[in-house]
């Protein structure tokens, strides 16, 4: 068993989705940071080597493949002993797409990494944090479940989808005491879904500068992937030990969503 370290997650054991970069990166640090064991899943093979210390464990799996899903649960099992946390972050947002110019492949890959990859994870952890100690489960979300845009219809209706299995989640396994809510960040641009293409075009269409763009919102502040960690990592811990089924905006303010 690795070193109990300290913490207000002190014990606890993690698993992130995603981790390789972004925010899912950032949630496995800070959980880290805070205490727990923590065991990172991404597609992208660097997982393996950014989180390779004592009481990390990164982990190749594609969230599309239940096998290999299955296997890194149990290896999870394997390795810790035990699962408390679920951070299900891993994402993607494809190339803009009208709905008039939408092919099947672009689509199927949003809904199939956003979200049916979340509810396969999910459900391949349920026994395992029913046993779990103070057993959570975070879903990262989007501002755009709740102001979309054009052009991102396949990205939209998946983290759609994903808010509403967040609160069926929610609702299913509260007589387990397992705690389900999901937070809706909006334009975390230290991420891999921000490319510096797409940032310039979109400041571009507000007729703005990539600067005045990142902090076009109420707060005019810039969100971190840290940031979204930060809150990940508290919604782990003691303080919102009585919530669940809350989705919570970290957005620095948006007009359309409030």
């Amino acid at each position: 068993m690795p070193v109990q370290r300290f913490g207000p997650l002190e014990g606890r054991v993690a698993l992130v989705t995603g981790a390789a970069s972004g925010i899912g990166l950032a949630c496995a640090e800070v959980l880290w940071e805070q205490g727990a064991l923590v065991a990172g899943l991404d597609v992208n093979r660097d997982v393996t080597i950014k989180l390779s210390r004592e009481g990390q464990w990164g982990c190749t799996c594609d969230i599309r493949d239940k096998t290999a899903v299955s296997q890194a649960v149990d290896a999870t099992i394997s390795r810790f002993g035990t699962l408390d946390i679920l951070v299900s972050n891993a994402g993607v947002f494809t190339a803009r797409k009208d709905l008039a110019e939408m092919d099947d492949d672009t689509w199927s890959y949003n809904l199939d990494v956003n979200l049916t990859g979340a509810q396969r994870t999910l459900t391949l952890c349920i026994p395992h944090l029913k046993k779990g100690r103070g057993a959570c489960v975070v879903f990262i979300g989007s501002r755009n479940v709740h102001a979309p845009g054009r052009g991102a219809s396949a990205y939209s209706v998946s983290k759609a989808g994903l808010t509403q299995l967040a609160r069926v989640a929610a609702l299913e396994l509260a007589p387990f005491g397992i705690r389900v809510n999901i937070v809706h960040p909006d334009a975390v641009f230290d991420t891999g879904i921000w490319t510096p293409e797409r940032l310039e075009e979109s400041a571009r269409a507000y007729n703005m500068t990539t600067d005045e763009y990142k902090t076009k919102n109420l707060l005019k502040r810039e969100v971190s992937s840290r940031d979204v960690a930060v809150l990940v990592s508290a919604i782990a811990g003691p303080a919102f030990e009585k919530t669940t089924g809350a989705q919570i905006s970290i957005d620095a303010g948006n007009e359309r969503v409030i």
